[in-house]
């Protein structure tokens, strides 16, 4: 997750992500991100269409603080909107550049959150001025 003046955590899955997982990141790392970013409540939070992002309980715990987050909606098969996407193409421009490339998923998610955090903030902050810009020329398309 990001927000225009920082990255938040990259969190590294390591089986397939199900709504017990995601509701688990939500709690443990999202609201606690959130409350940073936007300590007076209702911050913009955005998912994507995954099916673990939308299973009853994770809505349901959504619903519950909804005071604290601005739940997005969000169309179907926009990977064009997703500002994280740009953030993946930094990543992996990351580890297509270095030297001696991962040779094992140990080395390949350590070059990952390297990346992560390597990614410089002028990045993200035009990714974040740049959505509305794009919204829009979605909403007159």
């Amino acid at each position: 997750m990001f927000s225009w003046s920082t990255l938040g955590s990259l969190i590294s899955v390591d089986t397939s992500l199900n709504s017990t997982d995601y509701l688990n990141i939500v709690t443990n790392h999202v609201h606690s991100f959130m409350a940073i970013m936007f300590p007076y409540g209702v911050g913009p939070f955005k998912q994507d269409n995954a099916p673990c992002h939308h299973a009853q309980s994770v809505s349901n715990w959504f619903e519950e603080n909804q005071a604290e987050f601005n739940l997005l909606p969000w169309p179907a098969q926009s990977s064009d909107l997703n500002p994280k996407e740009n953030l993946w193409d930094e990543v992996e421009k990351s580890l297509r550049n270095l030297e001696t490339p991962p040779s094992n998923l140990t080395q390949l998610r350590a070059g990952i959150m390297s990346a992560w955090v390597k990614i410089p903030q002028q990045r993200y902050q035009k990714i974040v001025e740049s959505m509305p810009r794009k919204i829009l020329a979605v909403i007159r398309s």
